[in-house]
């Protein structure tokens, strides 16, 4: 992890924002806090003044809300590792590539875990370059989904999800290095959120990504052959929809 990562502190409770700083000065020294602030306004003032490489981001302020903080500054190229008392916001998180999602109360070694997905990406380029936020609504260059599990919480890059299958209220995630993630919601949660992104349900039960496709097989609603020999049903209902929309992706990628 580089020396002197200058971060910034965003969350309107006083107790979690001197037990962070405690902490961070305690286990982690080259984490530099910068600044702190309680309100929306002071946040985006402070990103925009002090330029940090990394902020602890809570959801919910008394004058909006975190998401509100980070559509509304200009520099952007920073790390986000968001805070919040709820799962019901770790979805909406992935759209703006949250390194990581921290349940309240703050638990040390879950802060360690945190900053170490930031050493993992300081690896390779740095922490000031990261971050290519597409502001209003576009696709980052490597967008992560974060999922609620029976556990607590995974963060898992999309490009490299094969496919997903409902499994009862569940959706199990199967990914390009054999890994599986379960999480505990349905799969038309995750159809709303990756449709747009070159994924398709193909079934009830099926949603895949484009990418991955290497054949189809005709039948009576046929099945895909996706890369490392997975097979998956083409629902009857869903055929002509597939084939259409088959047809589109790979004319975009002409």
């Amino acid at each position: 992890m580089p020396t002197e990562i200058k971060t910034l502190l965003l969350d309107d409770d006083l107790s979690i924002l001197l037990l962070l700083e405690n902490l961070l000065k305690k286990q982690f020294p080259n984490i530099q806090v910068i600044g702190k602030a309680k309100t929306v306004k002071d946040g985006i003032e402070l990103i925009d003044t002090l330029k940090p490489d990394l902020i602890f981001l809570d959801i919910e302020f008394p004058d909006g809300n975190g998401f509100k903080i980070l559509d509304s500054v200009s520099y952007t190229e920073f790390e986000t590792i968001f805070i919040s008392s709820h799962d019901q916001f770790a979805m909406k998180a992935f759209e703006y590539s949250a390194l990581h999602y921290l349940k309240k109360p703050i638990v040390p070694s879950e802060v360690k875990e945190a900053l170490c997905r930031l050493e993992t990406e300081s690896d390779t380029s740095s922490v000031n370059t990261q971050i290519a936020k597409i502001k209003d609504g576009l696709i980052h260059k490597e967008p992560k989904l974060i999922i609620p599990t029976t556990e607590g919480l995974d963060l898992i890059k999309i490009k490299e999800i094969k496919r997903c299958e409902a499994s009862d209220v569940y959706t199990i995630f199967y990914m390009v290095d054999g890994k599986k993630y379960m999480a505990s919601k349905s799969l038309n949660n995750y159809e709303r959120l990756l449709s747009d992104i070159n994924f398709f349900r193909i079934h009830s039960k099926h949603l895949i990504n484009m990418q991955y496709i290497k054949q189809y097989i005709k039948g009576k609603g046929g099945y895909v052959i996706l890369e490392q020999g997975d097979e998956v049903e083409v629902s009857v209902r869903k055929k002509m929809d597939f084939m259409n929309h088959l047809k589109d992706y790979a004319r975009s990628l002409k």
